[in-house]
């Protein structure tokens, strides 16, 4: 007997593990940006504290649990992916705009390092993130490099470029800000070895910022942009030189304990006022750019994993502000900071509930298409069997029939 409504429900069964499969396949490379965002945010809370508004201690406490749960979550799926799909993140890691994103590992594992020594007093945990940042970041740093000039085909520039290529940036001096923050942990006569890595990581990662936001300012003035082409990531050209200042901070705070960065100290306050006013200069023209894009072109607005980048340098432009403006004893940006703190958490909730939205919406139509294929399961047995039972009924006494003509014969 075949009955179609196995094969319906077979059929439903094997769609529903496709795009499962796929949802895994096509993950973003970028989505540790989810960690970094929330990291930040909780940092930019905690280091305000009441001075921003009462409930900041306890809102910091709560991000910093939520994060931890969402790095490791992240990790299980990368490893899943990688491999499943070993082809897919292969592809990823040598594509122009893709290979970026795996960069928010480094700048999600250094941040985490951060919260685990500011707001758990956990050394441990934040020097093997620092290991594992370190070297997540020399072997990305080279071989994404190493493959976009290597590979044959490569993309044109307007196509091959936007604010994703400085998460490099990001990602670099985020391992130079958590140096400085372990700096005070160190034995003496290492001290000067850890604060001379962080300022060379430092000075690098400003002249990448210089290298990389040149090619991304010509693509943008010298070719058709587009509303699609203002992708989220494009607030990274104002992050990258928040985490630059907030690094600067970090490092004449530590100054008085590391006689080779106090001799430097004129340099460094220099280069840090630096990084936060070409930061700042960025913002009312990402805004204006924003609401050109979703205001006057009518680009539509829906989750997408790309804007934790965005949410990211808000909480990152107040953490920087606070920390430079306390190190420098200037007084005056303290509401700035306060105000960008305000502003970080409006966006990193609206994002969050996207995020859940987005969740919610994929489980409902996976629970639906299971509903529908139970239902067609059930349907097909009764036919099945409504339709076997003639068959059946008719078959019965023509055996017996043959039974009893053998008996009498």
């Amino acid at each position: 007997m075949s009955l179609p409504f196995f094969t319906r429900a077979s059929a439903a069964r094997l769609r529903r593990r496709r795009a499962s499969k796929a949802s895994l396949a096509s993950m973003s490379p970028a989505y540790f940006g989810l960690a970094m965002a929330t990291g930040i945010v909780s940092l930019a809370a905690h280091m305000l504290g009441t001075a921003a508004f009462a409930l900041a201690p306890l809102f910091a406490r709560i991000l910093f649990h939520l994060n931890v749960v969402l790095y490791c979550s992240l990790w299980v799926l990368t490893f899943l992916r990688i491999l499943r799909h070993p082809a897919r993140v292969l592809d990823d890691l040598t594509h122009h705009l893709q290979g970026w994103g795996f960069f928010t590992v480094v700048a999600a594992s250094s941040i985490l390092g951060i919260q685990f020594l500011e707001q758990a007093g956990n050394i441990k945990l934040a020097w093997a993130l620092w290991f594992l940042a370190l070297g997540l970041w020399v072997c990305l740093n080279y071989v994404v490099f190493t493959a976009l000039i290597i590979k044959t085909h490569k993309p044109e520039l307007k196509q091959g470029i936007n604010g994703g290529w400085l998460l490099a940036v990001v990602a670099t001096q985020s391992i130079s800000s958590l140096s400085l923050f372990l700096v005070a942990d160190v034995p003496l006569e290492y001290r000067t070895l850890m604060a001379f890595l962080a300022l060379s990581l430092w000075l690098w990662g400003g002249m990448l910022y210089i290298w990389m936001v040149s090619l991304i300012f010509y693509r943008d003035t010298f070719f058709r942009f587009s509303p699609g082409d203002m992708v989220p990531p494009y607030w990274i050209n104002m992050g990258a030189m928040a985490i630059s200042a907030l690094t600067g901070a970090s490092m004449i705070e530590q100054a008085a304990d590391v006689p080779y960065l106090e001799s430097l100290l004129p340099f460094v306050k220099g280069f840090t006022i630096f990084y936060w006013a070409t930061g700042t200069w960025w913002i009312p023209l990402l805004v204006i750019l924003e609401v050109w894009r979703h205001g006057f072109r009518h680009f539509p607005v829906q989750y997408d994993a790309l804007y934790w980048g965005a949410v990211f340098p808000l909480g990152m432009y107040s953490a920087s502000t606070y920390r430079m403006d306390l190190m420098m004893g200037f007084g005056f940006l303290m509401p700035v900071a306060e105000g960008f703190l305000y502003v970080a958490i409006v966006a990193w909730a609206m994002t969050f509930i996207g995020l859940l939205a987005w969740v919610g919406r994929r489980i409902f139509s996976r629970g639906q298409a299971g509903h529908n294929s139970t239902t067609a399961r059930r349907h097909g047995i009764r036919h099945g069997l409504r339709t076997a039972a003639p068959h059946t009924r008719h078959e019965l006494p023509t055996r017996h029939h043959e039974v009893g003509r053998a008996g009498h014969e």
